[in-house]
């Protein structure tokens, strides 16, 4: 089965990244980590900015069509964008090359942060960028391995 045109962009089915609002008080992260895993959605990267009245919770997870369905069906405020993720075959000293290859690119970084799982065993980093479809070209003709959302999936 094939990917509708608008999950994919320039060959590469998308990895989808939640920005989740929340009440910044004590155990509210907790909460929404539990209705989540409640619903079958695993996280699988995460980032959190704080602020004094809320926090923005960055995830992404195994299943964003589910994830995206339950955060609906509860009311939480969120925004969806693409993010590239990519594989560090040589360990984290490989950071360095990859910003290095983005940089010489001339590919703005907005975000970036570390997966807590493995899908194949390497470490691998989100990377939100200003444009997805030049920052995936310059990366791949560098070398570097891009995942696509089902290679996320559990």
């Amino acid at each position: 089965m094939t990917e509708p045109e608008t999950a994919r962009h320039d060959g590469l089915e998308k990895v989808i990244q939640f920005s989740i609002f929340i009440e910044n008080r004590v155990g509210a992260l907790l909460d929404l980590v539990n209705y989540l895993h409640a619903e079958g959605v695993t996280i699988l990267a995460s980032s959190i900015i704080d602020t004094a009245d809320c926090a923005i919770d960055r995830f992404v997870v195994d299943d964003p069509d589910r994830a995206r369905l339950c955060l609906h069906e509860q009311g939480f405020l969120f925004s969806e964008r693409v993010v590239l993720v990519v594989e560090l075959r040589n360990g984290a000293a490989q950071l360095r090359d990859l910003l290095l290859t983005l940089y010489e690119g001339e590919c703005n970084i907005h975000s970036v942060y570390s997966f807590m799982v493995q899908p194949r065993g390497y470490p691998c980093v989100a990377l939100h960028v200003d444009d997805d479809v030049v920052a995936s070209n310059v990366l791949q003709s560098a070398g570097f391995e891009l995942l696509r959302q089902s290679e996320l999936a559990r």
